[in-house]
């Protein structure tokens, strides 16, 4: 019988827990895929102040993003590098 399931876009939590209950035989019509190429950026994490992070954080969910996102987009600005 053939199952039909619609996976949407999940976090890496959701996706380890689905996949701790289901398997790809359950699937008909997935495919291995081959000759995947990844873009890998290196990236440097850095410390910031607890309360100011907290800021970010509420200002970034205002505006429907990650913090990352924002912190970048403010850091891009601010350095003039676009």
């Amino acid at each position: 019988m053939k199952k039909s399931k619609k996976i949407k876009d999940m976090s890496i939590y959701e996706a380890s827990d689905f996949w701790d209950e289901h398997d790809f035989g359950e699937f008909d019509d997935i495919k291995e895929e081959k000759g995947i190429q990844f873009l890998f950026i290196k990236k440097k994490y850095i410390g910031i102040d607890m309360g100011l992070y907290d800021k970010i954080k509420n200002k970034a969910k205002k505006l429907n993003k990650a913090e990352d996102v924002l912190i970048n987009e403010w850091l891009s600005e601010k350095a003039s590098i676009q």
